[in-house]
This record gives structure tokens, C-alpha cells and sequence, in this order.
């Protein structure tokens, strides 16, 4: 589990995605927190958890998803985590969510803070990037605050145009 000033990133685990993709309230009665009604907004990222994975295998231990859990209160405010492992430059990718019940209160940018320092824990790791939306947006906003720069414009097949923000190694400085 990694902590952040007010928050515990607390690492998926097979039985939470499980229990998650049966009902929210099986996660809530597992975590012991409660989910506000607008989490999820992308459930679909849970089901390509459990199905890119053997039955008996763990999920990776270095490069978690995580629950976004307030403990003040038990309240699960979002999740995020990291798209794999580092690659063979070093670039490691990050992405989030918070419940639209808990925006603008900061935990989006403290989570990724906590993932970006996480990441930088690591030697092998160089740089740190996301992807948003080709739009301002408050997902430009936290990445603008924690140190990332606008990188390139890509087309994505998925979702069209997105930008690319990145924080390297040398331009990480711990809060």
C-alpha cells in the first residue's frame, strides 16, 4: 500500500476485481469503504484485468492498479495505476480516475503524486507519462501540477486525438 498525505493507494487484488465486477457493493463490503454511485466511469478497464490474466496468476506486485480510498470517512474516491511495467526506455504510463462526487478536492492530483513518486522509486525508471483527452480539461490541470509537460499530439484508434504529458527523471522534484 502507498500513502499520500490523505490518501491510501491501495493495490487491486484479484478478489476486489472479482467482487467489483459482480456488484460494487461486493467491493464495498470487502474494502470496508463506500463507493459513491458515479464510480466507475470506465468499468471496462476492470473486465481486461481478469481477462488478460490466468485464474491462478497475481496481479503484477511493482505495477499496481489502485483503489483511491480516503480513510477519513472509508470512502473509495478513485483508482489508477500504472499501464504495465517500465519499457525498455524507462517510460512507465499512469492513468486515473476520480467519482465526479470527489472532484476538485485535490485527490487527483495527490494520487498521481503518490504514483509518480512511486515510479521514480524505481531506478530503471526515466519518465513518467499520460495520456488526455486532445482538450482542456481538468486532467491537463493535474498533470500541469505535478510537473508534467505537454508532449506531442497522437491519434489514438480508440479515442482519437489525445495529448501526451510526460515528467522526466531530472525534472522530478518531490514534494
Amino acid at each position: 500500500m502507498t500513502h499520500t498525505s490523505n490518501l491510501q493507494l491501495l493495490p487491486f487484488e484479484r478478489i476486489h476485481i472479482e467482487a467489483l465486477l459482480r456488484d460494487k457493493r461486493d467491493l464495498a463490503e470487502i474494502l470496508h469503504v463506500s463507493i459513491p454511485d458515479s464510480w466507475p466511469n470506465f468499468p471496462e478497464a476492470f473486465s481486461v484485468l481478469i481477462n488478460e490474466s490466468d485464474a491462478s496468476e497475481q496481479f503484477p506486485t511493482d505495477w499496481h492498479g489502485y483503489f483511491f480510498i480516503l480513510p477519513t470517512g472509508s470512502i473509495l474516491v478513485g483508482n489508477g495505476g500504472f499501464k504495465g511495467k517500465p519499457d525498455k526506455s524507462g517510460t512507465v504510463e499512469i492513468g486515473y480516475e476520480i467519482a465526479s462526487e470527489h472532484w476538485n478536492r485535490g485527490f487527483a492530483t495527490e494520487a498521481v503524486q503518490g504514483m509518480i513518486a512511486y515510479a521514480f522509486a524505481h531506478p530503471e525508471v526515466q519518465a513518467v507519462i499520460a495520456h488526455t483527452l486532445a482538450q482542456i480539461n481538468a486532467s491537463n490541470t493535474v498533470l500541469k501540477k505535478v510537473g508534467m509537460t505537454f508532449i506531442a499530439e497522437l491519434n489514438d484508434p480508440e479515442e482519437g486525438r489525445i495529448w501526451r504529458w510526460q515528467i522526466n527523471r531530472n525534472e522530478y522534484h518531490p514534494s
